[in-house]
């Protein structure tokens, strides 16, 4: 097994070489305004997935996906150099779909506020259903009279009763 943060720090190299060479190295037309967000590596460091963005529309992004797997050899040569391992991992490429998970957030946290703003408004006008007071109340007068029986008496606990 290998160790976990010798792991992290494999995918972190992994994610800043792959950056490194699509900003310097890689000439493709089709490269869009790409980030690269993250990179993750399996544990027997033979395949790495490196997650990206991509600004613009769906064709910017189409070409930028065709232009990465077009130079996935030269990226994959240039990490296994740097990395010094005995196999060059693998790459995938993943469009990192966060400015969708961004938008559909905003959208349920403002549904949320609404529906807050609702139940506020429902509430200001509410009243408890039933009595006010829904427990019975004892007299005063029926603890006097335990308090007179004899309820006071001293018990006396852990005594042997032979």
């Amino acid at each position: 097994m290998t160790d976990p943060a010798k792991v992290r720090r494999h995918a972190e190299r992994v994610r800043e070489l792959v950056a490194s060479v699509v900003r310097t190295q890689i000439k493709d037309p089709r490269l869009g305004m790409i980030t690269i967000t993250d990179a993750r590596i399996t544990a027997d460091l033979r395949e790495a997935t490196v997650f990206y963005t991509v600004l613009g529309d769906a064709a910017a992004q189409a070409g930028t996906a065709a232009a990465l797997e077009s130079a996935k050899g030269l990226l994959r040569s240039t990490v296994g150099k740097a990395l010094g391992l005995r196999h060059s991992p693998s790459l995938a490429f993943v469009r990192d779909d966060v400015s969708e998970q961004v938008k559909h957030i905003d959208e349920l946290l403002a549904s949320a506020r609404s529906a807050d703003a609702e139940v506020q408004r429902l509430a200001a006008g509410a009243h408890y259903a039933g009595d006010p007071q829904p427990y019975k109340i004892e007299d005063d007068e029926s603890d006097d009279d335990l308090e007179a029986d004899g309820a006071d008496d001293e018990v006396v606990v852990g005594q042997d009763r032979r």
